[in-house]
């Protein structure tokens, strides 16, 4: 009995660190490749380029789990990263467009195609495993023919500027006083409206220990990324998602009728929402982040290829679930999931300069993504 009460203490003290917990094992990751690189993992060159590549996956991420808190799931979108890549390639080295035209034009179609998908989940009742699983074999067949199968290069300078440019260090440094004023705003403006509703209001110490710690954090991430070019434009974007989709999710009525649906679809549906809506849009912006991602993939690799964004589904689930998503929807974060992709990218970065097999880099990811879902189940059983 002891040893029962034992292991519930220590699923409920893991779910309400689980950040944290995400973060030292971040942490750990990082040390431990640091120590075979010989210090290589841990230069500013190399910390810019993984933040560059786990980006991609992040912006995807960001969808996703809003598609997977509400109970869904998406398996197209590396197939349709890949293919609205290759259309923004397209455009831009074939028919020469103007890059203002090629961005609008491929953000446009991928936001057409996730409403497709999730007009085809909600409103015709087709699972979203079955429209993703179709999806992935028939968006990947439609890039095909878009690039011809071959690589379709070089995109314009312009183009290019979007994947690999970097903020000047003045404006590195001016955004970290910038995030950190945000973080100083939201933490008094929380404890005002605790106070204003007579809720209890942690110490002053304890909030300041934390504004503390967001300083820290944001000077170590603007001197390293200034002791190389600068924070790269990709990683700015992905910032800012974050705080569109942290502020959607949290504050919002769509946001929580997200969560609802993902927590009880009939009860929600019988209150008077409309949850086919709901999953309607959250398609929709999943067809929209597939096209952020695309542009930015070939703005980075300067080419679009027909092979891009293999395996970038099982990349962005994946950050998901490591990130605390539940498979069973209704609960989760986009910041979590961000930590997620953050941990798959530097399992990528780090195995590759370790020069690691390719399948041994498969099965470490593989036997990650099983940890985390077991970890979800395991400590969900313990809450009932």
């Amino acid at each position: 009995m002891k040893s029962n009460n034992l292991s519930l203490n220590l699923k409920q003290l893991f779910t309400q660190y689980k950040m944290l917990a995400l973060l030292i094992a971040v942490a750990l990751i990082w040390a431990f490749f640091s120590y075979h690189t010989e210090g290589g993992f841990l230069t500013p060159r190399n910390l810019s380029n993984l933040m560059r590549q786990m980006a991609i996956t992040g912006i995807v991420a960001c969808g996703m789990s809003l598609v997977i808190i509400a109970g869904e799931i998406d398996l197209s979108v590396g197939s349709l990263l890949g293919l609205l890549g290759g259309i923004a390639a397209v455009l831009d080295v074939t028919h020469h467009m103007p890059l203002p035209v090629t961005l609008a034009a491929v953000l446009v179609v991928g936001l057409l195609i996730g409403l497709f998908n999730g007009y085809l989940t909600a409103y015709l009742g087709i699972p979203s495993f079955i429209v993703g699983l179709g999806g992935m074999l028939a968006y990947r067949g439609i890039v095909l023919g878009v690039t011809g199968g071959t690589t379709v290069a070089p995109v314009s300078d312009e183009m290019v500027y979007i994947g690999q440019a970097y903020l000047s260090p003045t404006l590195g440094i001016a955004l970290g006083f910038v995030l950190f004023a945000v973080g100083i705003y939201l933490v008094l403006q929380r404890r005002r409206n605790r106070t204003e509703h007579a809720l209890d209001v942690a110490p002053m110490w304890r909030d300041a220990a934390k504004l503390a710690m967001l300083g820290v954090v944001l000077a170590a991430f603007v001197i390293t990324f200034n002791s190389y070019e600068g924070i790269p434009l990709p990683v700015l974007l992905l910032l800012a998602l974050l705080a569109i989709f942290s502020y959607v999710t949290t504050q919002t009525v769509f946001g929580r009728r997200v969560y609802s649906v993902g927590s009880n679809m009939e009860a929600t549906r019988l209150s008077g929402i409309n949850v086919k809506s709901i999953k309607l849009w959250i398609f929709g912006i999943m067809g929209l982040m597939c096209a952020l991602a695309g542009i930015v993939n070939t703005a980075r690799l300067a080419a679009g290829s027909p092979s891009a964004g293999t395996s970038g589904e099982l990349d962005a689930i994946a950050a998901c679930f490591i990130g605390g998503t539940s498979m069973r929807g209704g609960s989760g974060t986009v910041h979590g999931a961000l930590i997620g992709a953050l941990v798959m990218a530097s399992l990528d970065n780090g195995m590759s300069m370790l020069d690691v097999d390719t399948y041994w880099q498969m099965i470490v990811k593989g036997a990650i993504l099983t940890l985390a879902v077991w970890v979800d189940v395991s400590t969900r059983a313990g809450k009932r």
